[in-house]
C-alpha cells in the first residue's frame, strides 16, 4: 500500500506539548522534533502505543498495533519518550481515514483515535481494561467492550451533548492542542451533537470574535430541552451576554431507561453531567441490573452528582427502604436536592466522601451501614481510605461505575484484601474517537 502522510498540522520542533519551564535559548533538546522509523508494539493505558528506539519506551500517539510509521520526538525524558506518527509505511488493517483530521498530530486533543475503526477502538478499549485488572489486580478476564445505541449507525460521531471551547488569541473559538495551552481555532465539532451544532451556529460560536482566553461552554440536553451557552460562566442568549440575575443557568435532562420509566433532573449547564446523549441510560441500567433485587435495602450512593442514580436508587428501594447519598460539589447537592425533594426515602450528605465516611458531613450527620453500595468516583478513582470505609459498612455487593481502567484495577485490588470478589464486569464506549472507556464493576462478599 502506499505511504500515507497525516493531513492537518504539524508538530513544530521543539514543541513537547507539556507545559514546561521555559529553557534557556543555549539550551536545545536536539532530539525533539527529531523523526524516526518505528515497528509499533502494543496498545497502552492513554490512547498510544508502545515502541522501541535503541532500547529505550516510546508511547506513539495516531497509530496503531503491528504498523511500521515515521513518527516525530515531541517529548524526551529518562524513563520514557513521546511521539507522534506524521507517516504510515505500513499500515493496519484497522486504519481508516480519521473521522477528525484536526485531532492528528499536532492538532486537538479528545479524538486520539479518531483513525482506528469503530470495532477495533472497542477492541482497544477492551485490551487495556483486561491489561490493568491483570497487572494491578492480578485477575485475568476476558472483556467486552459494548458500543452506545445508534453510535455505530452514526459512525461514532454526533454523540456530545456538551462540549468545551476556548478562544485563542484571534478570539476565534477552538480546543487547546494535546499536552499544550496552545488553542487550534475550530469551524465544527464533529462529536457534538446536532442539537449542539445548531446552538453553535445560532450563536455564532465558530464565526464571532471572543475575548481572547475565554471559555465556551455549549450544552443541548438529549432530550431536547433549551440549550445553553456560557462564555466564562455567564449565560449568553441572542448574541450578548445575560446578566439578569434569574438568567437561565441550568438544564432539564431526561432519564429513559429501557425499562419505560422516566426520570427528569435539573442540572447546572456547568455541572457534571454524562456527556454522551446515551450514557445515563446506559449506565443507570447497566448499574440497576447489577444491583439485583435492593427492595426495602439501604444503598449508599457515593459521588452521587445531581443524583443521576439517587432517583432511579430511591424507586428500586421502595418506601421501605433508603437511599444515603454523597457528594462534594456544593452545586451539584443543591441539584439533587430540588432533584429528590418529594422523595422522602432519600438522604443528602454534602462533604468530601471519604471525609463524610470518617466524621460526618459538616453537620454531623454520620453515614451508616449499607445493604449495597454504588460509587462512580473520578477519573482519579475512590482510593485505599474510601475502599477501606465501604468494607466497614458492611454492604455485600459493591457496584463500581468507573471512567478509568487504572484506577478501577487498583480500587479493585484495595476491596480485594475485604474479601470482595470481581463477579461481574460491563464495559462501554461512551466516548467513541478517545481511549476513554466506562465500565460498571460489581464485586461481591
Amino acid at each position: 500500500m502506499p505511504r500515507q502522510r497525516h493531513p492537518g498540522p504539524r508538530t513544530r520542533p521543539g514543541r513537547s506539548g507539556r507545559p514546561a519551564p521555559r529553557p534557556r535559548p543555549d539550551v536545545v533538546d536536539p532530539e525533539v522534533g527529531r523523526e524516526v522509523e518505528l515497528e509499533i508494539g502494543p496498545v497502552a493505558h492513554g490512547g498510544h502505543c508502545v515502541a522501541r528506539l535503541d532500547g529505550r519506551v516510546v508511547f506513539v500517539r495516531h497509530t496503531l498495533p503491528g504498523e511500521r510509521v515515521v513518527a516525530r520526538v515531541t517529548e524526551t525524558g529518562s524513563r520514557f519518550w513521546r511521539a507522534d506518527a506524521v507517516e504510515v509505511l505500513e499500515p493496519s488493517a484497522d486504519r481508516v481515514p480519521s473521522a477528525w483530521p484536526q485531532a492528528g498530530p499536532g492538532g486537538v486533543g479528545g479524538a486520539e483515535l479518531a483513525h482506528v475503526e469503530l470495532g477495533a477502538q472497542r477492541a482497544w478499549k477492551a485490551a487495556v481494561l483486561a491489561e490493568q485488572l491483570s497487572r494491578l489486580a492480578k485477575l485475568d478476564r476476558e472483556v467486552e467492550v459494548e458500543a452506545a445505541p445508534g453510535d455505530v449507525e452514526r459512525g461514532g460521531l454526533g454523540y456530545r451533548t456538551r462540549i468545551e471551547l476556548v478562544a485563542d488569541a484571534e478570539g476565534r473559538a477552538g480546543m487547546r492542542r494535546f499536552r499544550s495551552h496552545d488553542v487550534e481555532p475550530l469551524t465544527a465539532m464533529p462529536l457534538a451533537t446536532q442539537d449542539v451544532a445548531d446552538l453553535a451556529e445560532a450563536e455564532g460560536v465558530w464565526t464571532r470574535r471572543w475575548t481572547p482566553g475565554a471559555r465556551l461552554e455549549l450544552v443541548a440536553p438529549a432530550g431536547g430541552a433549551d440549550p445553553v451557552l456560557l462564555v466564562d460562566g455567564t449565560p449568553w442568549r441572542r448574541g450578548r451576554a445575560d446578566t439578569r440575575p434569574n438568567a437561565r443557568r441550568a438544564v432539564t435532562e431526561a432519564l429513559h431507561l429501557g425499562d419505560g420509566r422516566d426520570f427528569r433532573y435539573r442540572v447546572s449547564a456547568d455541572g457534571f453531567w454524562q456527556v454522551h446523549r446515551e450514557a445515563p441510560g446506559v449506565l443507570v441500567d447497566a448499574v440497576l441490573a447489577a444491583l439485583g433485587d435492593v427492595d426495602g435495602a439501604q444503598v449508599l450512593d457515593l459521588y452521587s452528582g445531581a443524583g443521576l442514580f439517587t432517583l432511579p436508587l430511591a424507586a428500586a428501594v421502595g418506601a421501605a427502604g433508603r437511599v444515603v447519598a454523597v457528594e462534594g460539589d456544593a452545586r451539584a447537592v443543591k441539584d439533587a436536592r430540588r432533584n429528590a425533594h418529594d422523595l422522602p426515602g432519600v438522604e443528602l450528605h454534602l462533604g468530601a466522601v471519604d471525609r463524610v465516611l470518617a466524621d460526618g458531613d459538616a453537620g454531623g450527620s454520620a453515614v451508616g451501614r449499607a445493604d449495597a453500595v454504588v460509587l462512580d468516583p473520578p477519573r482519579a478513582g475512590a482510593g485505599r481510605a474510601v475502599v477501606d470505609a465501604v468494607a466497614a459498612r458492611g454492604p455485600a455487593r459493591v457496584v463500581y461505575v468507573a471512567c478509568d481502567p487504572a484506577a478501577l484495577a487498583r480500587d479493585v485490588a484495595y476491596l480485594a484484601s475485604h474479601g470482595y470478589g470481581l463477579t461481574g464486569l460491563r464495559a462501554f464506549d461512551l466516548f467513541p474517537h478517545t481511549h476513554h472507556v466506562e465500565a460498571v464493576a460489581v464485586l461481591d462478599r
